[in-house]
């Protein structure tokens, strides 16, 4: 028998797979991933083994052949193989074509098969994706399977390709970046995109590039286009621009009028089961009317009576909730006492149940619909109209005016009991200048009257408070956080306070400094207004009202940050270019010098986030707290 001579270094042969090992000289550690592997897989599958593996054969501690080979070159595709066998698409003793090497050393050639290499540019690869779909008419989920791909990657790389060839080149030249290309796949219109990109200046970043070709549009993350929702956006005619790029895909709603009007049309059909609760009245809006709500007064639900028993079990519940309430706060939380609790709050929720509104209260009050902060239905019920209340009263109070006019012109002469309630007016303000508790309470009692009641003069006090609204300075004011913060508190205090004024002194009576500083704070807050307004403001009430800002600490910052739209977009450029070198750097500032107007207004807006700067009319005067001053 001849026997087998082992072949020449360099030499092709064929190895049964189930022989190949790893080689332990291989340079590279890092473990190929499984989608590494999937995509190596699919294209073997496809197209057959491209490229040799390189192998050394293995040998014993006496230098003997195994008669296994390592593989110094191509573990991927080693792994790749051994998938397929796993798949049973071919055999664990498949033939696997390889080139012997046994002239050079193993971990030399395995570093230089790993450094030496040049990797296509990804521009490239987007074309040959767009050759297979355009020319060969294949198919995004059939180029997946051939190279191991999700088919959304595919599509990517299709639409990437379908960039203007004009910023394909600039891409491919290294003047921009993947990101800023995978921006411009939001549009096909290849005019648009080179407009965009010829008009941005200076800022080119890929959020630029995506306000830029999306404005005018509504992002799905807003409140109106979530509160809509994409399905019935699209069915009534809407189209919406998708980001392939974006995770959520949720993209821009292009319509924005259309939106608006959906908005409002489902706003209506949520008002429907509102008004189903007998309300006389019903406003819907977008945004809920806080100018309007401020004129009427406010009514709120009771909590319903409970029996004698009901109350007992209430009791009951409410100790034990406060004993584990305790427990908690010295002890670790565990999860038997959580579930407890969450139960003992279901259960005394049950027992009081659902707060009701007073029959006539319904008939004579209306509710405001409109859109919440989380883009979900905001219902505030309760509110009674100055005229439909004065209407129901101005009777009574005739009858009883015009009873006490006849008794006092009856016995007395208008002047004589004018007279004689000037002395008495007298000595009631020297005896009230003596009980400052009272005067404070009677203080609040003008002012709260004003407040909650239409201003109505209850109150021998010849004051009263009236509301500056900022509306008409500032649109959207009445929804930003501190409009809805004033209005909610002005909600919660009003639940304490009686729904007729005449019983408002007897009820202040009964309550605390506390209560009594709250309602005052608040009635005194709503009258504060240092709006300066051109020609018609006062240096003395200015000046008070910067007094008054110090006071309070008021940090404006905390508050306020310079937009595109509340300020950088209504000043001139030299005042934004003004505003980035004090706030951020005279380097930043400079890189602004050469953009358009809107995007040098965007630039700053981003530059100055969370810098704390402020223009010079926000800022404390000079000597107040360094807190309130810009940064």
């Amino acid at each position: 028998m001849t026997k087998q001579t082992q072949p020449n270094s360099g030499s092709e042969i064929f190895v049964p797979l189930n022989m190949l090992k790893k080689s332990p000289r291989n340079v590279r550690k890092t473990e190929h991933t499984p989608s590494e592997v999937e995509g190596l897989a699919a294209s073997i599958a496809a197209n057959g083994m491209l490229q040799n593996l390189v192998v050394e054969p293995e040998r014993d501690g006496e230098g003997r052949e195994t008669g296994h080979y390592f593989v110094t070159i191509g573990e991927g595709r080693r792994l790749a193989q051994l998938l397929r066998a796993k798949r049973r698409q071919i055999k664990k003793t498949e033939l696997i074509r390889c080139v012997l090497d046994t002239d050079h050393d193993a971990h030399e050639i395995s570093l230089a098969e790993n450094v030496i290499r040049s990797a296509m540019h990804p521009a490239d690869e987007f074309d040959a994706f767009a050759l297979l779909h355009d020319e060969k008419g294949m198919a995004a989920d059939d180029i997946a399977a051939r190279f191991g791909v999700s088919p959304a990657v595919v599509r990517q790389r299709l639409k990437l390709a379908a960039v203007n060839p004009v910023l394909m080149a600039v891409y491919r030249e290294g003047g921009m970046s993947l990101e800023q290309m995978m921006a411009f796949t939001l549009t096909d219109d290849h005019a648009r995109q080179l407009e965009v990109w010829q008009g941005l200046g200076w800022e080119k970043g890929p959020d630029a590039i995506r306000r830029s070709l999306t404005e005018g549009q509504v992002a799905a993350s807003d409140r109106r286009a979530q509160f809509v929702g994409a399905e019935a956006y699209i069915e009534a005619g809407g189209a919406i621009t998708r980001d392939l790029f974006d995770d959520e895909n949720g993209g821009y709603f292009a319509d924005p009028a259309l939106l608006d009007r959906l908005v409002l049309a489902k706003l209506e059909q949520e008002a429907q089961a509102v008004r189903a609760e007998g309300w006389s009245w019903m406003m819907v809006t977008p945004e809920f009317d806080l100018r309007a709500s401020s004129g009427m007064r406010r009514v709120h639900p009771a909590e319903p009576e409970l029996s004698a028993k009901a109350q007992r079990k209430l009791e009951k519940l409410a100790a034990e909730y406060d004993e584990l309430a305790a427990v908690a706060e010295i002890e670790t939380m565990t999860e038997a006492m959580q579930t407890r609790i969450d139960q003992l709050e279901a259960d005394m929720e049950a027992l009081k149940g659902q707060p009701v509104y007073d029959p006539a209260d319904i008939a004579a009050g209306g509710a405001f619909v409109s859109l919440g902060f989380d883009g979900g239905v905001r219902v505030e019920r309760g509110f009674i109209r100055k005229a439909d209340e004065q209407s129901s009263e101005r009777h009574a109070e005739g009858d009883a005016g015009e009873g006490a006019e006849r008794e006092l012109s009856s016995a007395l002469s208008e002047k004589l009991v004018a007279q004689l309630t000037a002395h008495r007016t007298a000595a009631l303000r020297e005896a009230v200048a003596g009980r400052p508790d009272v005067a404070f309470i009677a203080v609040a009692h003008a002012l709260v009257a004003s407040t909650f009641y239409f201003g109505n003069r209850v109150s021998c006090l010849d004051m009263s408070a009236r509301t500056v609204y900022l509306s008409g300075h500032a649109a959207g004011i009445d929804e930003s956080p501190l409009g809805r913060a004033c209005s909610d508190r002005q909600a919660e205090l009003a639940k304490a306070l009686p729904a007729d004024v005449q019983d408002l002194w007897e009820a202040l009576l009964g309550f605390t400094q506390e209560q009594l500083m709250a309602l005052l704070a608040h009635c005194a807050a709503l009258t504060v207004d240092a709006v300066v307004r051109p020609g018609a403001s006062s240096p003395a009430v200015q000046k008070h009202a910067e007094a008054l800002a110090q006071a309070v600490s008021l940090d404006m910052a905390a508050h306020w940050q310079p937009t595109a739209v509340n300020f950088l977009g209504q000043v001139t450029k030299a005042v934004i270019v003004g505003a980035v070198r004090e706030g951020v750097s005279e380097e930043a500032a400079a890189q602004l010098a050469d953009l358009k107007k809107t995007a040098m207004a965007e630039a700053a807006e981003r530059l100055l986030a969370d810098k704390r700067w402020l223009p010079q009319v926000l800022r404390m005067p000079q000597g107040a707290s360094d807190s309130a001053l810009a940064a």
